[in-house]
């Protein structure tokens, strides 16, 4: 279904045929040419559903057109769920944000930091500091993706530490949370903590605190306590098999070709539970799902009566945790993130805009954070607004369609 109500539009404040340019711009600029093969938006606005739109295919290959309740791997934007999580455990009084990370992961209490070299001839030096919950939060601890990045298609030069990550087989898919905290605690620190930014496993790590914390299995815990209580009923670590016709297929960019097929919905490992349960990047869900958890973002941390977090507490979640108001520009050592850099700050989860001019984007107010396929979510509380976009693209790199759906929905507004 394509939702394109004038009336909803004005209720909401937005403009119609602005809205209605998002469908129009996707399909011409990025369907039409094959660079995209299908996507889904919806724009948001004081939680009426201005516009929402299904276009091109979800499976290539078998001619299958864009379904409304087709499951999408969101990859990173995982990482918001697990952050919230998290933090919904700190208003329980479980850690403070300054704790070390030590008191709920003994395995790291032996980890130094890369100095020089690597292999037998690294060099290493202690930790100036402990690693911190707020370092774990704002990928500040440290840690490093391990050229899973690189494997994704995303270009850049193995340090290494992450040559180490991969020689401890830190992010074998075929053990248990446990055993990569174990596998991670043994690497060095790429760098001291605090003292720059890099994403990372780090959310992966804020899941076995999560089910540390718990004293619940990850996917439990999502379940019982987010999922269920928003009504997320298509969100989770796999497709069950009734609902695996709904998966869309993933592609990834070839220079000068069309995107060639990553992952089949048919054969994907998304179809079986998972033994590593990935906080930082392992959940499907469906455009109506993010939505329900986008709008009780939006809402302060309630969503039809259920409170998850206080708003307080969210609202520490996407202020800006770089020391003296720094941006990722200033902070961000050399690799991957799925938001510009200048202009651009991070919290606990969450990237913001902190300076509109620097990011040269329409939006001033907003805090976000996309997946490795091209999806993106964000919500602004000034605007009350929520926007998100559903792909399946790797590398989210390979075109500026997220910076550029924000100028076109941005423009919407008229009040």
């Amino acid at each position: 279904m394509n939702a394109h109500s004038p009336q909803a539009a004005e209720q909401a404040g937005l403009s119609a045929p602005q809205l209605a340019r998002i469908g129009d711009f996707i399909q011409s600029r990025y369907i039409d040419d094959g660079r995209l093969v299908g996507a889904q938006a919806l724009v948001a606005r004081r939680g009426q559903v201005a516009y929402q739109v299904s276009l091109g295919e979800m499976d290539r290959e078998r001619g299958r057109p864009m379904a409304e309740d087709a499951i999408f791997r969101i990859y990173s934007m995982t990482k918001p769920v697990t952050s919230l999580a998290m933090m919904m455990l700190f208003e329980r009084g479980l850690f403070q944000l300054n704790d070390p990370i030590t008191s709920v992961l003994p395995e790291f209490s032996s980890q130094r930091v890369w100095t020089a070299g690597e292999g037998e001839d690294m060099q290493t030096e202690a930790l100036a500091r402990p690693v911190t919950f707020r370092d774990l939060l704002s990928h500040r601890a440290g840690l490093t993706y391990g050229g899973g990045l690189q494997q994704l298609g995303i270009p850049g030069e193995l340090h290494p530490v992450e040559r180490a990550y991969q020689t401890a087989k830190v992010s074998q898919p075929d053990k248990d949370l446990d055993s990569f905290i174990v596998r991670i605690g043994k690497t060095p620190l790429r760098y001291q903590p605090g003292e720059a930014w890099m994403y990372s496993l780090a959310t992966d790590v804020c899941g076995a605190v999560v089910q540390r914390l718990s004293g619940k299995r990850l996917d439990v815990f999502f379940q019982q306590d987010i999922f269920g209580p928003l009504g997320m009923v298509d969100t989770g670590f796999h497709v069950p098999a009734a609902k695996a016709d709904r998966l869309t297929a993933c592609y990834q960019y070839q220079r000068g070709q069309p995107p060639k097929l990553q992952d089949d919905p048919a054969n994907s490992p998304f179809l079986k539970p998972p033994v590593f349960l990935s906080g930082g990047g392992g959940l499907v869900s469906t455009l109506k799902d993010y939505h329900r958890f986008c709008e009780m973002l939006r809402g302060g941390g309630t969503l039809d009566g259920v409170r998850l977090i206080g708003p307080r507490t969210l609202g520490l979640m996407h202020a800006n945790h770089l020391p003296g108001g720094k941006t990722l520009s200033d902070l961000a050592l050399d690799g991957f993130s799925e938001s510009g850099n200048a202009g651009v700050g991070f919290g606990l989860g969450f990237a913001m805009t902190v300076d509109q001019m620097a990011t040269a984007n329409l939006g001033e107010d907003d805090y976000y954070w996309g997946g490795v396929a091209s999806t993106i979510f964000w919500v602004d509380p000034w605007e009350d607004l929520v926007v998100i976009l559903l792909t399946q693209l790797i590398p989210s790199s390979t075109y500026p369609l997220r910076a550029q759906l924000k100028n076109v929905a941005y423009s919407a507004i008229l009040d």
